[in-house]
């Protein structure tokens, strides 16, 4: 799965973390809040793999 950084309590937030896992994605968030990546459409993205 491919898909943005969505801001969090979205419900896309809630998808992604349904499928990589939730303990996984808040990680993948905390990394990309302490490296300032970009969110919404034209930010940086994040590949789940399952």
């Amino acid at each position: 799965m491919i898909t943005n950084f969505h801001t969090p309590k979205s419900s896309l937030l809630i998808m992604a973390a349904a499928f990589g896992g939730y303990d996984l994605i808040m990680k993948a968030y905390e990394v990309a809040l302490k490296e300032k990546y970009r969110f919404f459409t034209y930010g940086d993205a994040m590949l789940i793999l399952d």
